[in-house]
């Protein structure tokens, strides 16, 4: 039979040595909706960036009760076995809201938690048990390892920093606003504590790691220097910087050169080759005829 775990509040200290703020709790619904919440009444701020350095806030706990994925999805995970965090930043609302470079948040994202897995997997000394076992991004949100889920990724633009109506704020481009990056990871999950099939947890994959309260907060850690590196390079130089990316982006990009089928939102599908990003981080999808499709908000699954 299966023992029910108990939640207990995230001990952070290396988080909190290099983050602005950190909110810490042994349970809540989402930890993005949480952080919305704080930011809307005021008790969680981020003072204005300057010299190019970001503000970076985190909203950790160890049970979600109601964690939230793309599209409507439900983020499953398990108390003492995953990492459910969630990063707040203020950016310019001009980038936040350019449909031409926004894209790239996400994938920055993506790239931010690979660096931090991956820096904290040789910090610990640990080992991949096969070659194979590198981590890739699946886009646009998902973390993959041997072709299973292993983590989440969820960018929402939560709330502008001035006040006034909505109307007022888009009136206003130069004014920043709040973005919210939510990040669930399996770190510790034993293999009969998988919530689907298509899951896996990098203590399937990887030998030699510490505990989860270890792992959690070094892999935090990293993902604060992370953003506040990426994205203040990113603020400075959105177009440069989104070419930069593409390129890294193509190394890591787990559906590159696969047969995968796209589902939309109306229920459709797009069947074909994922063959890269365009400029805008949408996806290159070519369908059997030879023709180059655009895929920007879809499901996608390897056929």
């Amino acid at each position: 039979m299966m023992i029910a775990l108990k939640a207990a509040t995230p001990q952070l200290p290396r988080t909190t040595a290099v983050a602005d703020h950190v909110v810490a709790v042994d349970e809540t619904d989402s930890t993005n909706a949480l952080a919305a919440q704080m930011i809307g009444d005021g008790s969680l701020t981020l003072p204005d960036h300057q010299d190019g350095e970001l503000a970076v806030a985190v909203v950790a706990a160890d049970r979600q009760t109601a964690g939230r994925g793309r599209n409507g999805h439900k983020w499953v995970s398990q108390p003492g076995r995953c990492s459910t965090m969630s990063y707040a930043v203020r950016i310019p609302r001009a980038i936040a809201t350019d449909e031409s470079v926004n894209g790239w948040l996400q994938m920055i994202a993506g790239l931010v938690t690979l660096d931090a897995l991956n820096g904290m997997i040789e910090e610990y000394g640990a080992a991949p048990n096969q070659p194979d076992c590198s981590l890739e991004l699946k886009w646009p949100n998902d973390v993959f390892c041997h072709g299973l889920k292993l983590g989440g990724l969820l960018s929402e633009l939560v709330i502008p920093l001035s006040s006034g109506t909505d109307a007022d704020a888009d009136a206003d481009a130069d004014d920043d606003v709040v973005i919210v990056f939510g990040v669930g990871l399996n770190l510790a999950l034993g293999a009969c504590r998988l919530p689907t099939p298509q899951s896996t947890s990098l203590q399937l994959h990887v030998s030699g790691l510490p505990s989860l309260g270890e792992m959690r907060d070094a892999v935090a850690e990293r993902q604060v220097e992370g953003f506040r590196e990426r994205l203040a390079k990113f603020i400075a130089d959105p177009k440069g910087q989104a070419e930069s990316l593409r390129e890294e982006v193509k190394a890591v990009c787990w559906a590159r050169g696969r047969q995968v089928e796209a589902h939309f939102t109306d229920g459709t599908t797009l069947t074909g080759e994922a063959i890269g990003l365009n400029e805008d981080a949408s996806l290159i999808l070519r369908t059997q005829d030879g023709t180059d499709h655009t895929v920007r908000t879809a499901d996608v699954g390897v056929l």
